[in-house]
């Protein structure tokens, strides 16, 4: 990574969104190119598709495997050959299909090293029954992020009434200490301070906060990890807290992406933290009311893959220490003189005349 330019692999989305559009958007910035060396894992027949419909000039550079992609292009890695049938704007099972193919080339690729980060284009969840991203699972904690904030997500895909169950001690003590660990590596946060929400609303301090969220933060203390709260939802975000904290854990999906939305920019993007692959992604649905219309805004996947960027960059500074240590420069040796030397006062063999 330290003699060239970092390489991004973006997946193209559902077919039928609006990946290509935010990817052609943003690759028509010559800087872009400048940062990275893109490679789009997609179809080159769907984005020739995309781009006659959007009516952009946006060329791109077919490739067979990502080992031959070029730095100054947008690289085109197909991954599949199959007719897709485009239609704009709708949802369908061969889109998300499509989608999916592009997410699993992109996974093997990455086990065999060849790209930096990966970044995510929307897709249709409901029809593919996961999220965006291939690595998603329990080991992972999801961060939104964007300008003025950074929540993580404890529990991130269950139902509202299998969360009080899901919050334990141990669970909580685990995503922090994941979370502090991400702040420190992935964002370079010395000495990073976490706010834990509640599970209740204000002046309701429930079993889950007496059992098990209260007791976490006590044992978070003690592993040196700046952990605070917990904090009622309502009142952290409505009287500005969150300004005071490097991040904050939310104990449910809807807890934290609410406010998350509410207080955006249009710029929030998400981060999968506690994964050996760099992986972010837009904070966007497929967009299916807007494809193909040319309105959709690409700066969130810009967003994205700045992230990608500097995140990749600031494991390779984190760790670059830690795989090379200095070695010893002298072996200390056991001397039971040394000790007598500097514990007995010396006497002297000339004594002074009198």
């Amino acid at each position: 990574m330290e003699n060239r330019k970092i390489r991004v692999a973006i997946t193209h989305g559902d077919t039928n969104g609006i990946g290509y559009e935010l990817i052609f958007k943003t690759f028509a910035e010559p800087a872009m190119l400048e940062l990275c060396t893109p490679i789009i894992y997609g179809s080159p027949k769907v984005a020739a598709y995309h781009r006659n419909v959007l009516g952009l000039q946006a060329n791109f550079t077919i490739i067979s495997k990502a080992e031959d992609a070029r730095d100054g292009r947008v690289n085109m890695l197909t991954t599949f050959d199959d007719e897709v049938k485009v239609d704009m704007g709708n949802s369908s099972p061969e889109s998300a299909k499509a989608a999916q193919k592009a997410l699993q080339r992109a996974t093997e690729d990455f086990e065999r090293g060849v790209y930096d980060a990966l970044v995510t284009a929307p897709i249709d969840a409901s029809k593919t029954g996961t999220g965006s991203e291939p690595f998603a699972n329990d080991e992972a904690l999801r961060i939104l992020v964007n300008e003025k904030m950074r929540i993580a997500l404890a529990t991130d895909t269950l139902p509202v009434k299998s969360v009080a169950q899901a919050i334990t001690k141990d669970m909580v003590i685990a995503k922090a200490t994941m979370l502090q660990q991400a702040l420190k590596r992935d964002f370079r946060i010395s000495n990073p301070r976490i706010a834990v929400l509640a599970l209740n609303p204000s002046k309701v301090e429930g079993t889950e906060e007496k059992e098990c969220i209260r007791p976490a933060i006590i044992e978070l203390a003690k592993k040196s990890v700046q952990a605070f709260g917990p904090f009622a939802a309502d009142d952290f975000f409505g009287n500005g807290d969150y300004e005071a904290f490097d991040a904050v854990l939310a104990m449910y999906h809807e807890q934290g992406t609410t406010p998350f939305r509410a207080l955006d920019l249009g710029n929030g993007i998400q981060f999968l933290a506690g994964l050996p692959i760099v992986c972010t992604s837009t904070d966007l649905s497929a967009g299916f009311d807007i494809a193909g219309k040319g309105v959709a805004d690409e700066n969130p996947l810009r967003q994205a893959i700045y992230a990608a960027i500097d995140i990749a960059r600031n494991r390779q500074d984190y760790d670059s220490p830690l795989q090379n240590p200095l070695p010893k420069l002298y072996h200390e040796k056991r001397d039971e003189s040394e000790k007598v030397r500097f514990t007995i006062p010396k006497k002297h063999e000339n004594k002074p005349a009198e």
